[in-house]
């Protein structure tokens, strides 16, 4: 069976052999059998970095994630202290079917609060894993500023975009001419997400042999994270949080008849739309299904201005810039703002520390089906801070 490693072996060599042929070729214009091995090559990364992100969801989806040899265990010894993760892994096998002493030990570790449902504010190490799962999907959260506060009371940012301003000459004894700072402010609220709730098999919560704690959390994790994302990215606002393509303004419009397409000078239009103070940290961003076009663009001497990443953990250049993938930006099609550049970090991503929340169910919907229902909580919110940070391409209408 292929491993995952293996495959990205495989995208590391594939890699090297296109940035070969780009280094090889210089300047030279390209003949048609140089542009067909390349893109051949490129056909195959792509081809398989699929393969791996297949790979990845199956595993997802399977529960083969086992304990750690002496690691938590289902039960405790009544009158011993437990830690944290025991005590969650407790909550998680068994509900309220557990003795006086491992009730206490539940209780200390896992605070209780008032959410709409109820439930369990979850320790911090729990809360950690949430987080990093949250990472793990989607793409704005790897390259927007994050921050976490104390509670999810309004928020306001001051804003101000000084790239257009400039200062003066003046004469011996003259005096200085006004300049005022034109301040704004930009709201960051949060909204309190709910992963839906999901039943597991009874006989697998109570399998000593299962992980239950990485079980759930990977799965009411991923869900959140998902809505977060495709949030963070074409949220409408108001009712949800200010998505960066939402906010973003437009930087170049295609052509007639390219619904589907862009053309290089879009590539570089798009990204001399943003202003050069926010160019040097900045990056392409894109929907995987868009890659494919773009990556076989060529600059006016034929040459592809697509550059594979050689390692799986760097990403792909456009025209020197790093590439972002992100499905929640829309895929290419008429009037579609299908590919953003600049400054992402400009995005900021607010979680309200301590907003964690997990609650089992064992109510008669779950029960009479032998499952246990369980569901979690998380509060956060996110905004493009500088709207000038980030510029999109809109497909034409027609």
């Amino acid at each position: 069976m292929v491993t995952i490693e293996a495959l990205r072996e495989k995208i590391a060599n594939l890699a090297t052999q296109a940035n070969h042929l780009l280094a090889e070729k210089g300047d030279q214009v390209w003949t048609k059998d140089d542009q067909k091995k390349f893109d051949n090559l490129t056909d195959e990364i792509a081809s398989t970095k699929g393969q791996v992100r297949n790979i990845e969801k199956m595993r997802e989806l399977e529960a083969d994630q086992y304990f750690k040899e002496n690691g938590p265990t289902n039960k405790a010894e009544p009158g011993v202290t437990v830690d944290a993760l025991v005590a969650v892994a407790l909550y998680m096998r068994n509900g309220t079917n557990v003795t006086a002493e491992q009730a206490v030990a539940i209780r200390n570790a896992m605070s209780t609060t008032t959410p709409a449902e109820g439930g369990y504010t979850v320790p911090a190490e729990i809360a950690t894993m949430v987080i990093e799962r949250l990472k793990a999907f989607g793409g704005m959260r790897e390259v927007a500023t994050i921050i976490s506060t104390t509670g999810g009371n309004p928020l306001n940012y001051p804003t101000s975009d000084g790239t257009g301003e400039v200062g003066e000459i003046v004469g011996e004894n003259a005096p200085a001419t006004g300049g005022d700072v034109t301040f704004g402010t930009v709201g960051l609220p949060v909204f309190k997400y709910s992963s839906k709730k999901i039943a597991l098999p009874l006989e697998l919560i109570q399998d000593s042999a299962i992980d239950v704690i990485a079980l759930v959390v990977n799965r009411l994790a991923m869900r959140i994270a998902r809505i977060q994302n495709t949030h963070f990215t074409i949220g409408p606002g108001t009712t949800a949080p200010d998505g960066v393509i939402t906010r973003a303004g437009i930087g170049k419009i295609g052509s007639t008849g390219q619904t589907v397409t862009i053309t290089y000078d879009d590539t570089i239009d798009l990204k001399h739309a943003v202003n050069r103070a926010y160019r040097a940290s900045a990056a392409y961003m894109m929907n995987d299904l868009s890659v494919a076009t773009v990556s076989k663009l060529k600059d006016t001497t034929n040459r592809p201005i697509w550059t594979p990443a050689i390692t799986a953990s760097a990403p792909d250049l456009l025209n020197g810039h790093p590439v972002a993938i992100n499905d929640d930006v829309p895929v290419m099609a008429a009037n579609a703002k299908s590919i953003a550049f600049g400054d992402f970090s400009q995005y900021t991503i607010r979680d309200v520390a301590g907003s964690t929340v997990l609650r089992r169910f064992d109510d008669s919907a779950f029960a009479l089906n032998g499952q246990v229902g369980f569901c979690g909580w998380q509060r956060s919110g996110g905004n493009l801070l500088e709207p000038a940070a980030v510029k999109v391409y809109q497909n034409s209408a027609t």
